[in-house]
Formats: structure tokens, sequence, C-alpha cells
């Protein structure tokens, strides 16, 4: 399907609702209605654990950060890896407070994972971000994707993908899930405000963002860090060996552009950030995503809850940029 194709099912198609994940006979509904296009786009994420499964988490440690404190878990996302995870909560909080959770990116750094929340990385702002959030008052969980972190495997990421592959499953796909898994996590926690959820990434972790809010209403606020990519100008100018494999997902193409995908976080709050000489997001993509956004959020009646900022720079995040993170997050969560 050419992009003019896309294009032409209209803003409507993108506009989103608050219903949860449907899938199978509950995405039924109007053609291009949300839940209907969020169905197919968790349809093509390959063979996935039940969406439904529960999951749990085991307490290893606790820990007075300082500014913080800190949980070390264990978490059960997906029945068949157990995900290590750390949950930062403000010092002698009480009560039920706004959560983010945040996806740390990949930057090559297979064996750092989440320890970018709790100590940062050379091309992210200052503070990292478990003392950032949690100094405005938040919950925050961040927790070792595939691959990363203490789920390091001993083949590279592009063996982990073959073998995904040769299985029916995509390794995008199983990151996904694990994201939207931890939403469930965070509803069943006693001291998570379910009703103000947000979700924080850069690079890699700014996909995840933008896919898990795409993907689960119950994600309120969602902030992208240098990785708005508009795959088909990727495609256009020759960008593809600037991602990892990770990043490609089957067939996406022929469905969905990321404006359509992105669309269906309308009207929720999202604010991207990116830097004019990143390459991993073309400007022409960039400028393309941002009309066909500013479209769907008019549309909407919520033309405020959309905003792409764009800064001289390339994949990192700059002061500016924090302080804008800052502000949205305290807004709007």
């Amino acid at each position: 399907m050419k992009r003019r194709t896309l294009f032409q099912m209209g803003a409507g198609a993108m506009l989103a609702g608050s219903q949860p994940l449907a899938t199978g006979a509950a995405a039924a509904g109007p053609a291009g209605a949300p839940s209907a296009r969020r169905a197919e786009l968790y349809g093509l994420l390959g063979r996935l654990p039940p969406r439904d499964r529960r999951v749990s988490a085991k307490v290893v440690a606790t820990e007075d950060r300082g500014a913080y404190e800190l949980e070390t878990l264990v978490l059960d996302l997906n029945g068949e890896e157990p995900a290590p995870a750390y949950f930062a909560k403000p010092k002698n909080a009480r009560g039920k407070l706004p959560t983010v959770l945040f996806n740390h990116s990949h930057g090559g750094g297979y064996q750092i994972g989440k320890k970018e929340f709790i100590d940062g990385r050379e091309y992210m702002g200052k503070p990292p971000y478990a003392e950032f959030l949690t100094s405005l008052g938040f919950n925050a969980l961040c927790f070792d994707a595939w691959i990363f972190g203490e789920r390091a495997r001993p083949q590279a990421e592009l063996e982990s993908f073959k073998d995904f592959i040769w299985h029916g499953r995509v390794l995008w796909g199983m990151m996904v899930y694990d994201a939207l898994k931890a939403v469930d996590y965070l509803v069943s926690r006693p001291d998570v405000d379910t009703t103000r959820l947000a979700t924080v990434g850069m690079s890699m972790g700014s996909s995840t963002a933008q896919w898990a809010g795409a993907l689960d209403p119950r994600l309120k606020v969602v902030v992208d860090i240098c990785c708005l990519t508009d795959w088909h100008t990727l495609v256009e100018v020759g960008g593809l060996k600037g991602h990892g494999i990770y990043y490609y997902v089957p067939d996406l193409l022929n469905h969905f552009t990321t404006a359509q995908m992105n669309a269906l976080i309308a009207p929720r709050a999202h604010l991207s950030l990116a830097g004019n000489q990143d390459h991993l997001t073309p400007v022409a993509g960039l400028e393309r995503v941002d009309a066909e956004l500013r479209g769907v959020y008019a549309a909407a009646g919520h033309p405020e809850q959309w905003k792409l900022s764009r800064y001289d720079g390339g994949h990192f995040e700059n002061p500016q940029m924090r302080e804008e993170i800052r502000q949205w997050l305290t807004t709007q969560l």
C-alpha cells in the first residue's frame, strides 16, 4: 500500500478513544475505529503471550537514595523471562501518586538497561530520571527490556531477532508487550494513581513510549525524546541503517504511517522533542508527522495536547528539552 493511499484514510480514522486495547472479537466496530486500529497495530507484533495474563512482582531490595526511595524488583510480565526493574518514589510519600513508566534507551548499552534510570547516560540530561521524576512528586518504574541489562543475552541483537522471527515472534513486539504489561503492574499497586499515568523515554525508549501510548489509553501523557521517526521518510532518504534491527516490524508500512500510529494517542497529551541534526529522525519526516498530528488534534478539539519541539542539535537531550519536559509533566499529569 502506497503512502498516499494510507493518507486517504483521513483524520477520522486516526482519532483515538478511551477504550482499552481490543483484540479479536472485542475489536469489532466501524472500520477505522480506534479500537479496531489498535487491534490491527497489535496484530503486527507477532506471536505474543496472552494479553490478559496476570503480572506479579517480587521485591528484592529497598534503598534510601537520598532524594528518593528505590525498590529493586523482579517482574513477571510475560511468563517466560523475568524482567528486573526499579520502582522509585518520593521520600516519605503517602497515598496514591501520579506515576511514570520510564523506558530506557539503546545506545549500544546492552549491559546498562534500567541502570540508565538511576545513573543516566552521556547523551541524556541531568539529573537521571529516577531523581528527576521523583523530585516532581511522581512515582516511576523502569524495567530491563529484552536483551538489555540483566536480560542481556550471549548472542547479539541480530541473533535474538532471527531466533524470534523463526518462532513467529518479533523482537519489538515482545518489547512492547512487556511495556503494556508493566502498565498492568502499575495499576495493581496501591501507591499509584491509575488516573494519572504517563510514559517517557529517549531513543529506543521514545519508540516504546509512542507504541505503548498508541496501544494503551490508560497512559494519559506521552513524552518521546529523539525518535519521532517517520518510517516512510526514513526509507526515502536511505536511513534504515541508523536504527537497530530490533526496530523493524514486518508488514508495518503496509498498515500504518508514523503519524497514523501516533494519532491513536490523540486526544491525550503528547510532547515530542527532536534535534534538527539527528539522522535518526529526518527533518522532512518530522514536518510530515507534525502537520498530520496538528490536524488530528485540531479535529479532536484539543490542539494544545500535541506539541513537537525541535532544537538545533543531534541525538541528545539538552537542558532546554529537560525543562520543557518538566513543564509538560507538571501541567498535564
